[in-house]
C-alpha cells in the first residue's frame, strides 16, 4: 500500500493548446496548496491517456528552484512569472 495518492481530474478542452492553457491556468491557482505540484501537470488526448503532454518546463534552476515557464518556452528559464504573463 503507498502513502500517496494521485487526483486526477478530467477537464476536456477542444484542442492540445487550450487544454495546456486551461491546465497551466488550473495549477497556477492551486500552487499555494502546499501537496499541489504544478511542474508535474500534464494533459492527454482522452482516447489516448498514456501519451501525456508536459504543460510546465519544470527545469531546475541553479538556485535550485524549477522554470515556471510552459514546456515548449524559447526564452531563458526563470523561477518567477514575468508579471505580463501573470493571468494566464
Amino acid at each position: 500500500m503507498t502513502g500517496r495518492y494521485v487526483i486526477h481530474l478530467p477537464v476536456t478542452a477542444a484542442d492540445l493548446a487550450r487544454a495546456k492553457m486551461l491546465a497551466r491556468t488550473a495549477a497556477r491557482s492551486l500552487a499555494f496548496l502546499a501537496h499541489v505540484d504544478p511542474g508535474e501537470t500534464t494533459v492527454s488526448a482522452e482516447d489516448n491517456q498514456g501519451v501525456r503532454h508536459r504543460v510546465f518546463c519544470d527545469r531546475r534552476l541553479d538556485n535550485g528552484r524549477r522554470c515556471v515557464l510552459r514546456a515548449d518556452h524559447e526564452t531563458p528559464c526563470t523561477a518567477r512569472l514575468p508579471m505580463s504573463r501573470r493571468s494566464i
